[in-house]
């Protein structure tokens, strides 16, 4: 799908709901200088183009006892088609993993792991990541704070 053109006002739009995305339209029609109905129509189109992929909360984990965060290295044994399809299928299914990335270099996924604490952390690499997955290595960074969290994506000529 080619990618569509956005002009000055649908990247006003796009700040904007990713800053606060739970603003009424009227409110979200005053801070980018639109009409309440051409504010509307443009958010559509964008979430129709899939330029907007989605609506979420921000939940601060800490509230809900996930007091441990780490990112975690993760080498594995083999790297046909199917090894690599079925840890896929498991980091799908562990919710301790809130992001996966393919990486270049020494190493093929970075994973981030939200858990309770250290004991969650070792059940999990025990009894999952080492004992099913597949996985050859892994290399562990504990979070001891977070500088800059993520705020939304980078806009162009912003």
């Amino acid at each position: 799908m080619p990618n569509p053109t956005l002009d000055r006002t649908d990247l006003l739009l796009l700040a904007e709901l990713q800053r606060a995305g739970r603003q009424t339209n009227a409110e979200l029609a005053e801070r980018v200088n639109l009409s309440p109905s051409a504010c509307l129509r443009r958010v559509q189109r964008l979430e129709r183009d899939g330029v907007i992929a989605g609506y979420r909360a921000v939940v601060d984990p800490e509230r809900l006892g996930l007091g441990l965060q780490a990112f975690v290295r993760v080498q594995l044994s083999r790297h046909d088609p199917s090894a690599i399809e079925v840890f896929g299928e498991f980091v799908n299914q562990w919710d301790e993993v809130v992001a996966c990335h393919a990486l270049t270099g020494d190493m093929d996924y970075l994973l981030q792991v939200v858990v309770r604490d250290l004991e969650h952390f070792s059940r999990f690499l025990l009894d999952h990541l080492l004992n099913q997955a597949g996985v050859d290595d892994v290399n562990s960074s504990f979070v001891l704070r977070t500088v800059k969290a993520f705020r939304g994506m980078p806009l162009p000529g912003r």
